[in-house]
């Protein structure tokens, strides 16, 4: 991997690259950033236990700022065998733009259900990504590196991609197995949308991501669908998926909305 990272220290803060920026707005970071460093941070705090992450749930209070993000981290359970810790990311103002529990527990000592491979090719058989870039750097084309198997991003309808980081989550530290996962759970309603990218905004409030196992490598797969229907709460849900098989799954809330064209200049309002 080469620099520059997705964050950066700064003081008491980290301050993220440009290349975590999602497509709503420059500056405005893709969800998969942060969900990636409070993995990052939180998984920390648990090191050496034995514990392992089995649920990470994000809810992206406001639009993330390139920073400096603050983050504040509380034990709410303490624990040999589960351990549950609550994370804030602040905003430059002070406000609260990010918060996330994270739930880590003691693994199985027992092997009592069958064994299932990776149901589809692996990322070396997919297709590169058809998300072009835009004259800015875009989190889901310079940050990520993504393989479709299935579908595309532009193709309306369920989809399954890998996702591959191509930069540290933080300067100098190793990048952990659960950051991986973080940032890329947070694709499943990019990849399987049903509407229209130039028509619709359907932006996920939040993420929750159970993980079985980590990944044995970089590369972790999705396998996503979308639902959207008149009258009900519009989400995403994400198979995820290792070379050697299933490791979890993702689900997203999301606000879906009409784009609204901007007004000519000088036209009435």
């Amino acid at each position: 991997m080469n620099a520059p990272a997705l964050f950066v220290r700064d003081g008491d803060g980290y301050v993220a690259d440009p290349v975590c920026d999602g497509p709503w707005a420059e500056g405005a970071l893709h969800g998969g950033a942060p969900a990636a460093l409070l993995a990052h941070l939180l998984s920390a705090q648990v090191d050496g236990t034995g514990l392992v992450l089995a649920r990470l749930t994000c809810e992206l209070l406001r639009p993330n700022p390139r920073g400096p993000l603050i983050p504040r981290i509380e034990v709410i359970r303490p624990g040999r065998r589960v351990t549950s810790l609550d994370a804030t990311l602040l905003g430059p103002g002070g406000q609260a733009v990010t918060r996330a529990r994270a739930l880590f527990l003691a693994p199985s000592e027992f092997d009592a259900s069958p064994h299932e491979g990776l149901p589809f090719p692996g990322p070396e058989e997919g297709e590169p990504t058809d998300w072009k870039p835009v004259g800015r750097p875009l989190f889901p084309v310079d940050g990520m590196e993504i393989r479709f198997v299935e579908g595309r991003f532009f193709e309306r309808g369920p989809a399954t991609a890998w996702f591959r980081l191509r930069h540290e989550v933080l300067a100098g530290d190793e990048t952990l197995p659960v950051d991986r996962v973080a940032a890329a759970g947070d694709f499943g309603n990019g990849i399987s949308s049903v509407l229209s990218w130039t028509e619709h905004t359907f932006i996920n409030p939040d993420l929750t991501i159970y993980l079985e196992r980590e990944p044995v490598d970089e590369w972790v797969a999705l396998r996503s669908r979308m639902r959207v229907r008149a009258g009900s709460v519009a989400g995403a849900e994400s198979v995820l998926y290792d070379r050697r098989g299933r490791i979890g799954h993702a689900t997203q809330s999301l606000l879906v909305a009409p784009i609204v064209p901007a007004s000519p200049a000088g036209a009435a309002t």
